[in-house]
């Protein structure tokens, strides 16, 4: 397969949760992150409102993509993770929170959040001490050093270290 441009992400962390969070309720719910299936793919296309295609992430086997959801409620996707693994770290190829999740008038904040701890997560089980790398749009990069503690590497990379990803992790998971 031949190798695709790296995506500049954009997505905004919009608060850094212990789960997600209703934006209505302020109620927080648990979550899972489990392996995006090819039968998941019918609700997370374009006519949806999904900005990417899923499928192409899904059957590129250098990827890993990873769907977020609700705990006792694993039909609804609220964001998705695709990652690829390096040789010492992880790269977040791309990272989408669902259609109703986007926006001011969303449904659930923590969604990308949640997200990216789940990415530092694998790193670490991985052997990468948490280290991980994405490519970022040139207007959010401030946000990310803000938001996640990134580090701005040049150009539009963005590295996140052990003690960025440890903090995410413990937002997020707890424990490893």
């Amino acid at each position: 397969m031949k190798k695709r441009a790296k995506t500049a992400l954009d997505f905004e962390i919009d608060k850094l949760t212990n789960s997600i969070q209703n934006t209505i309720s302020g109620d927080s719910f648990p979550t899972e992150v489990s392996h995006l299936t090819k039968s998941d793919l019918k609700q997370v296309t374009k006519k949806n409102g999904w900005a990417f295609n899923w499928k192409t992430e899904l059957d590129d086997n250098t990827r890993e993509v990873y769907k977020l959801t609700i705990s006792n409620n694993p039909n609804i996707i609220q964001g998705i993770l695709s990652l690829t693994i390096e040789p010492d770290h992880i790269y977040m190829d791309l990272l989408e929170s669902a259609p109703f999740n986007r926006g001011k008038n969303k449904l659930y904040e923590g969604v990308a959040g949640n997200l990216v701890a789940y990415a530092c997560k694998v790193s670490f089980q991985n052997g990468f001490d948490g280290y991980l790398s994405f490519t970022a749009k040139t207007k959010l990069i401030e946000h990310y050093i803000k938001t996640l503690q990134a580090y701005h590497f040049g150009g539009h990379l963005m590295i996140i270290n052990t003690i960025a990803a440890n903090r995410l992790i413990d937002k997020y998971f707890k424990s490893i």
